[in-house]
């Protein structure tokens, strides 16, 4: 998953696909199968995802991609306690990210 190289209001469909590496199919699909995603559409009926809307797909990834859940179980997961799978999510990619950095520390010695 791509982080955005700048903060926007709005992100099109094209764009959060490149950012987690997947279909804009597959982005459709999780909108239609997760009630928390509510992209805003234009005139055109185009999707437009706010930084809300990133930060949901974020979590929605981690479980589906990361951790292998099946959609209903994601769904149940989510359910049951977003805002705890958030911190969870936010602990492994902090641990990730320290993780990487001493890697980078080891091969420099």
């Amino acid at each position: 998953m791509i982080e955005p190289e700048q903060k926007k209001l709005y992100y099109s469909i094209g764009e959060v696909s490149k950012m987690f590496g997947v279909s804009a199919s597959l982005i459709r699909f999780w909108e239609s199968e997760f009630e928390l995603l509510h992209p805003r559409k234009n005139r055109k009926g185009n999707r437009l995802f706010s930084q809300k809307d990133i930060d949901n797909l974020k979590l929605i990834y981690h479980l589906v991609k990361e951790r292998r859940f099946t959609i209903e179980g994601a769904k149940n997961k989510l359910k049951r306690g977003k805002d705890s799978n958030m911190d969870k999510m936010e602990i492994v990619k902090s641990l990730e990210g320290i993780r990487a950095f001493l890697m980078e520390i080891k091969k420099e010695l």
